[in-house]
């Protein structure tokens, strides 16, 4: 059963199909004092919640690499050389939910990513300072070899964006043995919201294995879809203050786009929203004592796609190397001979797709140019490797939307934690110029 908490929320059991109108004021007050104080909690909690060995990982893999692994990545910029800093991996397309708007297509045949592929994207990131992998899938713990990866790249540090659905006992001992992976799970709002999108019994079921992983003093968060249905309770200051309670030390936000064989336009953000949405996020981050993120968004608040600016890219459960996970599209494959360093700095595809992007918008092409965007990756001979016959024509009706770029209406970060992160460590925004 979920906790009280859960049960006793009134937003807990609310299903309501639309946000109320309009949204929340946000207040612009700052303060000095109240902003230090928050980090000074956030340092309290961390030491409190965090076994050693876990935070000691996580600041060395973590903090540390990730910021070298800029540095490096900054210096290529300037030489005019193609390999992300940070990489997402797919490691299979199966799953045990079915959610609303996924766009992996879990009915065909099942993938799973070779273990020679997958140590050899890991050996050639290291080659180039790059030691941190977000694992995805589908849900990556169906991925049997996963324990030994973790163990077999002690080295690397691993973030595992999971529906929280495996943590048992057992799995959560083995976490705690590892120590370099930080899992990040789905939940979408209240249980009303949440479980539409997710299925009934996630909401509980995935509040369960929290409690395992706050018990083990494991670094972990939570990843939320902001919708057009859920956007009022999400940026809530009770759902942040509901997962600090219950141990998550970081919440990481995501914007819905409506991809895969059935969209579900109806979860769409308005560009009100995603207003709405930014100045909120800076509220959030001066007042919770909780890590807020977005990958949207640089320190001067301008719209980021890191894709476009080569410091992430996704690779599905084949090896194809995928603009991003939305878009299962590729022309070339981690299979071969030879450094991965050569195989991205050689595609015309992805180096094409950041011209693409820069005459068209900093934000998400998905959304602002669906039309051209399918012609681009028709026109590059890319393979569709989403298993479903549909992907390209999926693409091609998606009706264009505002993304979160924003003109006139960047809103900077005014937290300097923020901004320093944003610039040299979580993804190196400041990077892109």
């Amino acid at each position: 059963m979920a906790p009280e908490a859960a049960k006793k929320s009134p937003e807990a059991t609310s299903a309501s199909p639309l946000p109320p109108s309009p949204l929340p004021e946000i207040s612009s007050q700052r303060s000095f004092f109240r902003e230090q104080a928050v980090l000074a909690r956030m340092a309290w909690r961390a030491v409190r919640s965090l076994s050693p060995k876990v935070a000691f990982k996580a600041g060395h893999l973590y903090a540390y690499k990730g910021a070298k692994a800029i540095w490096s990545y900054k210096r290529r910029l300037k030489r005019g050389e193609l390999y992300p800093p940070f990489m997402f991996i797919a490691l299979t397309n199966t799953c045990n939910l079915r959610c609303h708007g996924c766009w992996v297509e879990k009915e065909g045949t099942a993938h799973f990513m070779g273990e020679e592929d997958l140590d050899r994207i890991i050996e050639s990131g290291k080659r180039q300072n790059a030691y941190y992998y977000t694992l995805l899938g589908g849900e990556p713990f169906l991925f049997k070899g996963i324990w030994d990866v973790f163990e077999r790249h002690s080295d690397c540090y691993f973030q595992v964006i999971t529906n929280g659905m495996l943590f048992t006992e057992e799995n959560v001992r083995s976490l705690a043995r590892a120590g370099n992976v930080t899992p990040l799970i789905s939940l979408d709002g209240w249980q009303g919201q949440n479980d539409l999108r997710r299925g009934e019994g996630v909401w509980e079921s995935a509040l369960e294995g929290l409690e395992r992983l706050r018990r083990a003093k494991l670094l972990f968060g939570i990843a939320t879809t902001a919708t057009g249905l859920n956007m009022h309770e999400v940026m809530s200051d009770e759902y942040l203050q509901f997962f600090i309670d219950r141990g998550a030390m970081y919440l990481w936000y995501y914007v819905y786009r409506p991809m895969g064989e059935v969209a579900h336009p109806e979860y769409c953000v308005s560009k009100d929203q995603l207003i709405w949405m930014r100045r909120r996020l800076l509220e959030l981050r001066r007042t919770q004592p909780i890590l807020v993120i977005d990958t949207y968004w640089t320190a001067d608040g301008e719209a980021f796609c890191p894709a476009a600016t080569g410091m992430g890219y996704h690779i599905g459960p084949r090896g194809s190397i995928e603009i991003c996970p939305a878009l299962s599209f590729a022309t070339d494959t981690v299979q071969g001979e030879g450094d991965l360093y050569d195989t991205f700095n050689d595609s015309g595809f992805l180096r094409g797709f950041q011209r693409f992007v820069k005459d068209r918008t900093k934000g998400c092409v998905i959304l602002e140019h669906p039309q051209e965007l399918h012609d681009y990756i028709r026109d590059s001979g890319a393979k569709d490797y989403s298993g479903r016959d549909t992907a390209f024509a999926e693409l091609d009706s998606i009706t264009p939307r505002h993304s979160h770029h924003l003109p006139d209406h960047e809103i900077p970060e005014d937290f300097w934690v923020y901004r320093l992160l944003k610039k040299n460590v979580f993804f190196g925004m400041g990077a892109i110029g």
